[in-house]
């Protein structure tokens, strides 16, 4: 560790590092003092358009490449350190930290969310005059696409600060109308926004960083997502980028919606041997990457040119400040960490029985109550969902994803596979003692199709990233339902509305912690681009008429998380036992075929009901009604038998996405009664009912 004091210096001060050294590439070493380097423990970055050409530590034009060493000095293309004054008025804030089984998480994009949201001049959220403090044209127009949406729903307001920290802070009123408590945002930590070159083969638009998956700096936030006093970030308070995010989570943590980041420790903007020199590689190479046999060459367990050595003393320490920063210093709720297992391999690339980083994550005392959610695998072939190291660690549970959606499109992974998903994949989690929350369920997420391109498109449709289609997943599982792409046919469009129902329907009614992708509940569409990593256009950016057009869908989607958030049966801590634990012969869960009987397991079967017992588990836990679940995945209707309730208490028809219009939930006053004994219903294809036998 090095450090200097500087007499007199200030907040708002700029800085750059220099590091002298041996550059000897054949033995890991690159060090060139010619290079200006960012510090790695910097709290921001200066914002601006980057030109790295000049930030190579060998010499382009020399025949040897990188062996090669350059010493031209030029730091005007890279960004500055700044100086952060962490003064800030948090108004008593504290992380709201959540218990995960009570939690709804929506994925979004700082910049996407409200890039094409923005207010009309003059008018306010109810269309009186009103001035406004941002921008002030009439629309925001990239491309000839007019994206200002002036005739808003109940619940979704126009911004003064489209695609900002400050502009998230706006949408509050929307969070709270879907009723979601917890935001996990893609990568906000410093990166280059221009670091993609490659133009759209169709508009021959440059391309860029959108995602953001490609770090510069980890405890600073991105400058570009920040205003102020109206104006994009200057050079008049550098620090400002750290003050806007700190009022964005003040202000969402006093609505109670709490925050989860999307951290990439797995890899940094520096690239391969050809990559430039920014800082890890010019400050010492050979302790912050895994580096090959031959040194001159990075291990690359990321896909992205190379891996940080995670597990070394210097970079696990790095890492654990930086995570202690982000919750002590700027109040965040959660970490979700991409290609989580990388942080599992030592310096020679082996995956660790006890990786320590892992460990000392979750062992950490400052982050006892913090979110840890890994994505537990990485692009050298690691696959650890549901084995992942380290204790109280949560997965993204790409198993759920691929379970759900094979079993509605009428796969050979049938009802056997739903069952398992739907309560919370024991066989995943509960050998090592955790629970069915620290399964993050999802469907969709940025990674892959759009809920709405899952029922539009049987293929992905990447041509526009400029890789000729070959990026992205290749089987999504999904179904057009006759046509590729937009349709006008009203059958068409009737199907894949229920379909998009039954989806929805399906994951808040599953046991876990359910993770919806911001967009879904409004039809955002890429247009079948499922890996839009690339596309800073409106491809990403939400198109916020889709919320005037599918109102019925928003409202169908905020009736079922209040309805999760007012049954903890669906958020309940501890797996299903299918056991008789009062001895009254009464089964926390009981399955059932489409005739009333106990399923065949042993056969592919496309139908399925559990009957779910609301008594409490534990002592303290909450009673709550029973439930009766049916599911159709057969393209035809199927006639199901509903058992008596054991306690002969009526059941009532609540939830039916087969009705048309599909039908969200209804009071029980509203809804179709049972009389005694077993009773017939009649289920659409593709679809799933909720029955309620209410005790309390």
């Amino acid at each position: 560790m090095w450090h200097c004091h500087i007499r007199g210096l200030k907040p708002g001060a700029l800085y750059l590092w220099r590091a002298d050294g041996p550059y000897e590439p054949s033995l890991g070493q690159r060090f060139n003092v010619n290079r200006g380097l960012i510090d790695p423990y910097a709290k921001a970055l200066t914002n601006g358009t980057w030109d790295l050409s000049g930030a190579l530590g060998y010499d382009s034009s020399s025949s040897e490449a990188d062996l090669s060493f350059s010493t031209h000095r030029d730091d005007a293309p890279l960004p500055k350190c700044i100086v952060v004054d962490d003064e800030f008025d948090w108004e008593g804030d504290a992380p709201l930290n959540y218990p995960l089984k009570d939690c709804i998480i929506y994925e979004t994009h700082v910049k996407g969310l409200t890039r094409g949201l923005l207010r009309p001049a003059g008018k306010d959220n109810n269309g009186s005059s009103g001035q406004t403090t941002g921008n002030k044209e009439d629309s925001l127009i990239t491309g000839g696409s007019h994206l200002t949406t002036p005739n808003l729903p109940p619940g979704v307001q126009a911004v003064d600060h489209p695609g900002t920290y400050r502009g998230v802070a706006e949408m509050i009123g929307y969070f709270k109308k879907l009723g979601i408590t917890s935001l996990e945002f893609l990568p906000l930590h410093e990166f280059d926004s221009a670091e993609h070159f490659r133009r759209n083969p169709k508009t021959a638009a440059l391309l860029s960083n959108y995602w953001g998956y490609s770090p510069l700096a980890f405890f600073a936030p991105k400058a570009g997502y920040a205003y102020m006093d109206g104006q994009p970030h200057d050079q008049s308070d550098p620090s400002f980028p750290v003050r806007e995010f700190k009022y964005m989570v003040r202000e969402l943590h006093k609505a109670g919606i709490e925050l989860i980041l999307d951290v990439v420790f797995n890899h940094s903007a520096e690239g391969n041997e050809l990559g430039p020199t920014l800082s890890f590689r010019g400050l010492d190479n050979s302790i912050y990457y895994m580096l090959d046999n031959d040194r001159r060459r990075y291990k690359n367990y990321s896909g992205c040119g190379n891996t940080l050595n995670c597990n070394h003393p210097v970079m696990r320490t790095l890492i654990q400040d930086c995570l202690r920063y982000w919750v002590v210093q700027m109040h965040v709720d959660g970490f979700r960490f991409d290609l989580g297992s990388i942080l599992g391999r030592d310096s020679s690339g082996r995956l660790l029985e006890n990786p320590p980083v892992i460990e000392s994550i979750a062992e950490d005392p400052l982050l006892r109550n913090t979110k840890i959610i890994a994505e537990a695998w990485d692009a050298g072939g690691a696959y650890q969902v549901g084995s992942f190291p380290g204790g109280r660690w949560a997965e993204w549970n790409d198993k759920y994803r691929d379970d759900v959606r094979r079993f509605w499109r009428g796969e050979k992974a049938g009802a056997l596979h739903l069952a398992t998903r739907i309560t919370g994949s024991s066989d995943l989690y509960l050998r090592d003692g955790r629970k069915p929350f620290h399964s993050i369920n999802f469907i969709t997420a940025h990674d892959g199709f759009t809920l709405n391109d899952l029922v539009s498109y049987s293929q992905k449709h990447n041509e526009e990233n400029g890789e000729e289609n070959r990026d992205g997943a290749q089987e999504n599982w999904s179904q057009n339902f006759g046509v590729e792409g937009p349709s006008e046919d009203p059958n068409i469009e009737a199907k894949r509305l229920k379909q998009l129902h039954t989806f929805m329907a399906t994951l808040l009614l599953s046991i876990g912690t359910p993770m919806v992708l911001g967009g879904d509940e409004i039809r955002r569409s890429q247009r079948g681009n499922n890996n839009a990593y690339c596309q800073d256009n409106e491809t990403s950016w939400y198109d916020w008429k889709n919320a005037e057009r599918n109102t019925e869908l928003l409202d169908f989607f905020s009736s079922l998380v209040a309805f999760r958030k007012a049954h903890p049966v669906f958020r309940r801590p501890e797996f299903f036992t299918g056991e008789d634990r009062d001895s009254n012969e009464i089964l926390d869960i009981t399955w059932f075929d489409e005739r009333g009987q106990a399923p065949d397991w042993s056969s592919i079967n496309h139908t399925l009901a559990a009957m779910i017992d609301g008594s409490a588990q534990e002592t303290g836990e909450q009673e709550d009604d029973d439930f009766y679940l049916m599911f159709n995945a057969t393209t035809h209707g199927i006639v199901f038998t509903v058992p008596r309730h054991p306690r002969t208490l009526p059941w009532h028809s609540i939830l039916d996405t087969g009705s048309h219009p599909p039908r969200g939930i209804l009071p029980t006053e509203n809804a179709w009664q049972s009389p005694p004994v077993g009773k017939t219903y009649t289920m659409a294809p593709r679809s799933m009912a909720l029955l309620v036998a209410p005790r309390l």
